[in-house]
Parts: structure tokens; C-alpha cells; sequence
């Protein structure tokens, strides 16, 4: 097995002038995207090159994408999903149960445009915050790179949009 590099991003809102930056800058394997794309969605799939997941958000109004999905990264069940239908601005309480209903041991989110790492029950949580919108203290857009090395254990990171 390879290494994997993912990038995963979320609420862009339509403006894609970051997201494409960081593609250029990160040339990913793989790429979340936890919603709020605004539908510009498949814009982003069909001009990424690399296989692209992406969840419906709160702001992807008259979308068909799911709200949720499970997928398999290395050695471990990732649950994706944008967070507003799990209450994430208030607790992770929500978004840790739906994980392990889904047999998941890595949820990761967007919707609070806020940046998160933390282990919770088991359970590695991240939030990429906004690529376009941030909104925590000094408002610099942030990413997150999942890295699968050959042994299939997941490495996070967050960054900044330099």
C-alpha cells in the first residue's frame, strides 16, 4: 500500500479561488469536501482529476447529494458529513453517535467554519474550518490533510492557506 494524501475542505460557498490554490499546493489523492459547496459541487468533481466525496450542507439548497457517508481510508471507517443535522455547534455529542451507529472511528465535519482536532469515545473528530469564510480568531482559511501511510493508520492536519 501507498501513501494517500486526502484533502479535505468544507464550506467554500461558491468561492473556489482558495479551494483551487490548495489543490495546486496540497496534489491530493483524494478529496472530502463537507459541504456547502453552493453547487458548485460537480464543478469541483469533474475538474479535480482525483476521486472527490463530497456531503450536502445547509447552504446547498435543491441538492441530491447525501447528507452523510461512510467511507473506507486505510485501516479505518471515516463518517463524513457537514454537522448541521447533528447539532455541532453546540456539543459533539451527536456526531459521535452517529459515527458508532455507522461503525465509524473517524467522523469529520464542517458548518461551524471553526477548525477542529480533538479524540472524543473513541472517536478521531475533525473539522477542516472554512476555505473561504473562516471565522476563527485572525479569519485565515483552513484546510486538513489526512495522510494513509503504508501501514494504513491515519495521520491529521490542519492548515492554513498560506
Amino acid at each position: 500500500m501507498n501513501d494517500t494524501l486526502v484533502l479535505v475542505v468544507s464550506d467554500s460557498h461558491g468561492r473556489q479561488e482558495n479551494l483551487d490554490r490548495v489543490i495546486l499546493q496540497v496534489r491530493p489523492d483524494m478529496i472530502y469536501h463537507l459541504g456547502d459547496a453552493q453547487g458548485y459541487e460537480n464543478e469541483i468533481r469533474t475538474g479535480c482529476g482525483v476521486p472527490f466525496f463530497y456531503v450536502r450542507g445547509n447552504c446547498d439548497w435543491g441538492s441530491d447529494e447525501p447528507l452523510y457517508q461512510v467511507t473506507s481510508l486505510g485501516n479505518h471507517k471515516v463518517f463524513l458529513t457537514h454537522g448541521h443535522m447533528y447539532d455541532v455547534k453546540y456539543s459533539n455529542y451527536e456526531l459521535i453517535k452517529a459515527a458508532k451507529q455507522h461503525g465509524c472511528d473517524v467522523a469529520l465535519y464542517g458548518h461551524t467554519h471553526w477548525p477542529e482536532l480533538v479524540e472524543a469515545d473513541g472517536i478521531t473528530i475533525m473539522n477542516p474550518g472554512s476555505i473561504s469564510l473562516p471565522r476563527q480568531p485572525g479569519r485565515i482559511p483552513t484546510f486538513a490533510t489526512i495522510d494513509v501511510d503504508k501501514e494504513g493508520e491515519l495521520h491529521f492536519t490542519i492548515n492554513e492557506l498560506k
